[in-house]
């Protein structure tokens, strides 16, 4: 019984420390594509950004293929 309370006392700190590594990924990504999103003026990606969460995966896939290009 003890030992079974070691182990999930355990498992729920490192699984809150995996927790908390991921929101602060998803967090630092989605300013970022919210903020390019915002001065591109692309709305649809704003809100997709905004409203899904997907840990980071969405706002690198909009910054790496359709964030809009600036010419020179």
């Amino acid at each position: 019984m003890v030992f079974e309370q070691f182990l999930l006392g355990a498992a729920s700190g490192w699984l809150l420390a995996i927790f908390m590594i991921v929101v602060v990924w998803d967090t630092i990504w989605k300013g970022i594509a919210l903020w390019k999103s915002g001065r591109s003026n692309q709305l649809a990606w704003f809100i997709c950004i905004l409203i899904l969460n997907t840990a980071g995966i969405l706002p690198i896939i909009y910054l790496v293929f359709f964030q809009k290009k600036k010419r020179k």
